[in-house]
């Protein structure tokens, strides 16, 4: 993903260097009932961001899989259906490590575009031979795939998105497919504004249209949309697009013997350790 992050950052500063639909959007009249209630303006850590002093923040958009919602208990608990005799929390892992792999095969060209639920079955198949447990019927495959459309919320996620949407526009900005994201809404009670896919610009994220496709979809700058993430090559990725970025701490996120992740990323605007505290920080 590194290296992902560093080919966005080539991408959008070619993107940014002219104007593009997705780079040059009017800011909204603020004298509309609309608009009210949506600007906050969001310092710099150290007063000297990229875009001045203060920029007006009007969306955020959010990453979904580890930062909104935990995917590893809701996975582990749908695999136990496959018997007492396949570890579920390592499988869980071992089908979530198939995931930048494949999308990467999307991006390489080595597959036409493929939304998550499908890239999702095909690593389905192959663990299942892995873990040898390969004779289970088509319909249970087929549940296990819809595992992702249900996974819970942490329990500040949605406490968290309720306080932010009194200010903001809020939405999923996740490589999850759209009846993936809708499901998932549904089940754990998201409250987004709108649900923003990958699935929407035919690219996965770290591709800048993902971005700046995000930005355009909500007739915003590009700087007055903040990602919100737990993962750091997908802010830096946004960050070279030109969105603003905050990071979330999840140590949880791969279980409790997982190597913990970084407590912040010095480089976004801010880092916190839950979407409570997001909400409490973007509205002093």
């Amino acid at each position: 993903m590194a290296a992902l992050a560093a080919l966005a950052e080539g991408a959008c500063a070619h993107a940014t260097s002219r104007p593009p639909a997705e780079t040059q959007r009017l800011s909204h009249d603020t004298s509309k009932p609309s608009g009210q209630g949506l600007r906050r303006s969001v310092p710099h850590p150290e007063e000297t961001g990229h875009y001045g002093d203060r920029v007006d923040i009007r969306a955020l958009v959010f990453d979904v899989f580890g930062t909104v919602v935990d995917w590893r208990s809701g996975v582990a608990r749908d695999i136990r259906q496959l018997g007492s005799g396949v570890d579920a929390e390592a499988f869980a892992d071992a089908w979530r490590s198939r995931y930048l792999p494949s999308m990467d095969r999307v991006r390489g060209g080595e597959l036409p575009w493929t939304n998550l639920d499908d890239l999702h079955r095909a690593s389905l198949d192959e663990l299942l031979v892995e873990f040898e447990v390969p004779d289970v019927p088509e319909d249970m495959r087929t549940d296990l795939v819809l595992a992702w459309h249900r996974l819970d919320p942490w329990p500040d996620s949605v406490p968290g998105l309720e306080q932010l949407k009194r200010r903001f526009i809020i939405a999923s900005l996740s490589n999850g497919n759209v009846a993936l994201l809708v499901d998932m809404a549904k089940h754990g009670r998201l409250p987004w504004d709108t649900v923003l896919s990958a699935e929407l610009f035919g690219h996965y994220k770290g591709d800048p249209e993902v971005y700046l496709g995000a930005a355009r979809l909500l007739g915003l700058q590009p700087q007055q949309v903040m990602m919100v993430a737990a993962h750091i090559d997908d802010l830096a990725a946004a960050r070279a697009c030109g969105l603003r970025t905050a990071y979330v701490h999840r140590p949880q996120e791969y279980g409790p013997a997982a190597a913990p992740p970084p407590v912040t990323d010095p480089e976004a605007d801010i880092s916190v350790d839950s979407m409570t505290e997001l909400a409490e920080r973007l509205d002093t």
